[in-house]
Formats: structure tokens, C-alpha cells, sequence
């Protein structure tokens, strides 16, 4: 984290560490907050990657579960890198700035931070001869989660714009709202993210706070699971393949591009195979905090897994609120435990979403 920028969040209340703000206050009360209330949190668990060059397009289209020609200044969307056996790398939200015919096209990619290096890496590998620049700009480059009763209402009067429909264009080119070199992305049906500078960052986050409370990082993450939007993170690298995560039903898998890493396995899973596993929204009763990773069992399972923790929060009346990647008979038919049959069992919940 920049440190003029971590100077300024300590100023404000936040209690930051390895870099990432925890809370500001009581962890438990930002919960309620953002269960019940208007929150807005500075995302330091995500870093952010900028890929510029004129064969940027086509580099990350060849690489990228998604369409990536459909990523403008008005749109955004979320995708994965995948390894070439169709296992997820990570997770990504993308978006651009500036104009379509802007000639650097540059393309920000967010991932957890504790990612960044190591998909960076990735990246580069497969540049060549081609045209592109990948550069790591989490320092420079800050994000705020923006959610709660009222926030459209409010956000429109900050920034007299918000975009309309969730992983959609706008007529007036609102997907992404330019402002100051601030840009916002609608997430939800009331969760946003705005995307702004260093230099313009401290004002707009002393105008959220008028109105939003100030809350930690486990706080984003609690609304993000209720939203159904998986996040790799390094304990789930290359564990799922997309359909796994329900990755094609928010729009992050296109089957009708052309290859990237992993597509052959991706694409007989959607056309010819049955898919096992499926991604579910749960929650356990434990005084222990459960781990993405963790594997899950059920009786029919013979002692094997049923399932793996893909993201994990404390939720606000105790316990545990998680995405569980889980056999789809299990999920039916049995209890689903954490870490073994004698473990806690997991109460499933609707996501916000059909799963077919």
C-alpha cells in the first residue's frame, strides 16, 4: 500500500495490517453496517494490473475466458486465466479508460493482491513479439466497494452519473463513468466500486464518508459471497474449473470465442460432459474461522471430498458466511460437513441467481 495513502486511512480510523485495512472500529458492528446500512470500503485486498499497447486487445482476448472485445469504457466485466487442463488462476474484474479509439487501450486487471506477482508473471510470459505492457499499479491505482440502502441515490449525487444495469452498457456510456479520473462499475443490484486515483482518492473518500460508514476489508468480502461472485484466491488456484465457480452464469465464459488456455477442457464440459460440482452460497456454526481451501465431506462421498471453501466471511450474527464448491449429489441429498464427517455442517442459501 502506498504509504502517503496508509498514512491517510490510519489518520481516518482504519486498523491496517500486512497492508490490508481490517476495520475501522468494531469488525462486528461494520458487519451489520454492511448487512443493514450504506458502507464504503477502501478494497486493499485487490491489486490492480494495467495492460497497455496496441496488441492489448488481442493479447488478453487470446488469454481471457471472456470476450474481451466487448470490455469498453462503458462496460465492464469479469473473466478468468486459466491453466491449459481448464483450472482457474484467477479471477478478474476488467475495465478501461478513456475513449474506444484511444491507441494506448489500456485494460485495468483487479485481482487479490497477494496474486498480483504471480499472475504478472503469467502474463508476461506469453507477450513474445507482441506489442504489450503489463504493469502492476496497485499503488496508484485505488478502488472503493460502495454498497448498501441508498447507494445509487447517493453515489449519483457525488458523482452526478451511475450506471444502470450490472455487467451492461448504457446508452449515455455510464457502465463506467469518467469523473476526475474516476470511473465507477456496478457490481450489484446496490453495490458498486468506484475506481479513482491517489491524487484525487482522499477528497472523494472524505465525501463517501459524509454518508457511507467506513468498514474493513472482511466487510467487502461478506457482500461480494452474498452476491455469488467467487474469488480465487492462493489456496484455490487451480482447484475449479469456471462452471465449477458458476463463473458462465455472471457473464465470465463466452463459448463462442476463439482458444485461450484451457478452452477445449471448458468448452466439452459445457457441450458434452455433466457437471459434478456446482458453487453454493452457506453458512456454518464454528469458533473457528473456516479457510478458503478447507475440503468438505458428505456420507455418500466414501471419505473423499465433497467440496472446497472457494471464500469465507464472518457474518454478522455469528458464525461463518462461505462459497462452497460442492458435489451437486451431495448438495441435494446429504449433510455437507467442514473438514470431516464429525465437523460443522453447512446451512445452504439461495444465491442471488439461478443455478441450472
Amino acid at each position: 500500500m502506498n504509504s502517503t495513502w496508509q498514512d491517510f486511512l490510519q489518520e481516518q480510523g482504519a486498523e491496517i495490517k500486512d497492508g490490508i485495512v481490517q476495520y475501522f472500529g468494531t469488525g462486528q458492528g461494520e458487519l451489520a453496517a454492511a448487512q443493514n446500512g450504506l458502507v464504503v470500503c477502501y478494497l486493499s485486498h485487490f491489486g490492480v494490473l494495467k495492460v497497455t499497447g496496441e496488441d492489448a486487445e488481442t493479447f488478453l482476448q487470446n488469454l481471457l475466458s471472456s470476450d474481451v472485445r466487448e470490455v469498453s469504457p462503458w462496460h465492464a466485466q469479469f473473466s478468468s486465466l486459466n491453466n491449459p487442463k481448464g483450472r482457474m488462476l484467477a479471477s478478474l474484474l476488467i475495465w478501461r479508460k478513456g475513449v474506444l479509439d484511444d491507441v494506448d487501450k489500456a485494460f485495468f486487471l483487479q485481482l487479490p493482491i497477494s496474486l498480483c506477482a504471480d499472475i504478472q508473471q503469467r502474463l508476461s510470459k506469453y507477450i513474445l513479439r507482441a506489442k504489450v505492457k503489463i504493469e502492476d499499479v496497485s499503488d496508484t491505482q485505488l478502488s472503493f466497494g460502495w454498497a448498501g440502502e441508498n447507494s445509487e441515490d447517493q453515489l449519483r449525487e457525488y458523482l452526478g452519473s451511475v450506471p444502470v444495469e450490472p455487467w451492461g452498457a448504457e446508452e449515455v456510456g455510464n457502465r463506467v463513468s469518467e469523473h476526475n479520473d474516476t470511473g465507477v462499475i456496478r457490481l450489484g443490484e446496490q453495490r458498486f466500486q468506484i475506481n479513482t486515483t491517489l491524487k484525487h482518492a482522499p477528497e472523494l473518500w472524505k465525501k463517501l464518508i459524509g454518508t457511507g460508514r467506513p468498514v474493513g476489508s472482511p466487510c467487502w468480502d461478506f457482500l461480494a459471497i452474498h452476491d455469488g461472485i467467487p474469488i480465487i484466491l492462493p489456496a484455490t488456484q487451480e482447484q475449479f474449473v469456471p462452471q465449477m465457480t458458476n463463473m458462465e452464469l455472471i457473464g465470465a465464459v463466452n463459448f463462442k470465442k476463439g482458444c485461450y488456455p484451457g478452452q477445449e477442457i471448458v468448452a466439452r464440459m459445457q457441450y458434452l460432459g455433466k457437471l459434478k460440482r456446482r458453487m453454493y452460497l452457506a453458512h456454518i456454526e464454528s469458533d473457528t474461522p473456516p479457510q478458503p481451501g478447507d475440503e468438505l465431506y458428505s456420507a455418500d462421498m466414501e471419505g473423499q471430498a465433497s467440496g472446497m471453501i472457494v471464500n469465507v466471511s464472518p457474518a454478522p450474527d455469528g458464525g461463518y458466511d462461505m462459497l462452497a464448491v460442492v458435489q451437486i449429489s451431495s448438495h441435494k441429498d446429504q449433510t455437507v460437513h467442514w473438514k470431516s464427517l464429525q465437523g460443522a455442517a453447512l446451512r445452504f442459501m439461495r444465491l442471488p441467481y439461478p443455478i441450472y
